[in-house]
């Protein structure tokens, strides 16, 4: 038997051992609302760290795998009542390609970490696979979790906002400001091009905020004219960028993003500007939404209260004056995922956009944007015309 709707989801996990921060980001964001549980893994490259990873983390020793090839082959093999139902993959950027492609092709659903693959060629590849194998596949763009995210998209879908007109956007971190800080675990593989692809900056958080304009706004971009660079003498990667934009509605738009910005924490926030109206949103401030109208007090909208959609109040967990924040939007990728896991089971057609997962496509033009705009930045030309 293996009727899903009357027990937790089993998730197994690659990579997110000792010391990496958004292992234990995912574990926590998958449990929160007791829909998911882990329940296998391989969390290394390095064979006995993967197994003390997994036993430190109460899993049954024979659960805990030596690599991630151990994993797939050996849950494949178990039956249906005790083998897991997805794979979670938060390994560097090189590895997620062939594990997503071992998963799926053994009949495993996937939650990849972003970006999806070491570049744009893998990520059209994989969707091939994904449509081969019909299994299901999403991405944690965790920043699309924020009920107000969701609110700020339903205002510009019911045109409270009206044509918009301009997105500014930013990301600004400061913790590679230190070059000292580059043999760090969570630095170095993100420098090394090797392993994160041909990107620091803009393929770590730009673009998070590349998919978080074309979210909420519901545009595309067309263009790109781009300026990045290693700030910090002898890195090979860029920690620093700005992004000129052109949306395809002919909308203008600005994207910064930036890992050496001293002082700065984790400060993403959009601007989004139509003809009747504009909205403001910052990560650091996640329960507020700013709605503005020329020549009337800005309002303030807040987390729980007054009316919203359904699928706002769906993506809030308690009253409001509670703050929710990263790991609730983070734990609303995976509940929605495993909704989507649910329904899959009675019915093989259930699409990403149903359940507002991110999926295949946003991990497409998520690579496309990291490599268009690395073209940008190489080229003499002001501007690049966007293509996948």
């Amino acid at each position: 038997m293996n009727n899903i709707d009357k027990r937790k989801l089993r998730m197994a996990m690659v990579g997110g051992g000792h010391g990496a921060f958004i292992g234990a980001v995912h574990r926590i964001a998958a449990q929160i609302d007791g829909q998911i549980s882990l329940c296998a893994g391989a969390f290394s490259q390095d064979a006995q760290r993967s197994i003390d990873s997994g036993i430190s983390l109460f899993l049954p020793e024979d659960r805990c795998y030596r690599s991630y090839q151990e994993l797939i082959t050996c849950e494949a093999k178990k039956p249906l009542d005790q083998r897991i139902d997805f794979i979670a993959i938060v390994t560097p950027n090189h590895l997620h390609f062939d594990i997503a492609k071992m998963a799926l092709e053994h009949g495993f659903h996937v939650l990849s970490d972003k970006p999806a693959t070491f570049n744009l060629n893998q990520a059209l590849a994989l969707k091939k696979i994904i449509e081969k194998t019909n299994q299901l596949y999403a991405l944690s763009h965790a920043y699309t979790g924020y009920p107000l995210v969701k609110h700020a998209k339903n205002l510009v879908n019911e045109n409270v906002l009206g044509n918009i007109n301009k997105i500014v956007v930013e990301y600004s971190q400061g913790w590679l400001a230190p070059s000292e800080d580059d043999t760090s675990k969570q630095a170095s593989w993100r420098l090394d091009p090797k392993q994160s692809g041909i990107s620091c900056c803009m393929g770590d958080i730009g673009v998070h905020a590349a998919n978080l304009a074309e979210y909420i706004s519901g545009l595309e971009i067309t263009r790109v004219c781009a300026d990045l660079a290693p700030v910090v003498e002898g890195r090979q990667l860029d920690d620093d960028g700005t992004v000129l934009l052109r949306f395809n509605n002919g909308a203008k738009g600005v994207l910064m993003a930036s890992q050496i910005s001293t002082g700065e924490e984790n400060d993403l926030r959009i601007r989004i500007y139509g003809d009747k109206a504009s909205i403001d949103w910052s990560q650091l401030a996640p329960n507020t939404l700013w709605l503005k109208i020329n020549h009337q007090s800005a309002q303030m909208i807040r987390t729980g209260v007054g009316h919203f959609s359904d699928n706002v109040i769906k993506a809030v967990r308690t009253p409001a004056g509670h703050p929710e924040g990263y790991l609730e939007a983070f734990a609303n990728i995976y509940s929605n995922f495993a909704e989507q896991i649910r329904a899959f089971n009675k019915n093989h057609t259930v699409s990403n956009t149903q359940f507002d997962v991110p999926g295949i496509d946003e991990a497409i033009r998520g690579m496309a944007f990291i490599e268009n705009v690395v073209r940008s930045n190489q080229t003499e030309s002001k501007w690049s015309t966007f293509t996948i």
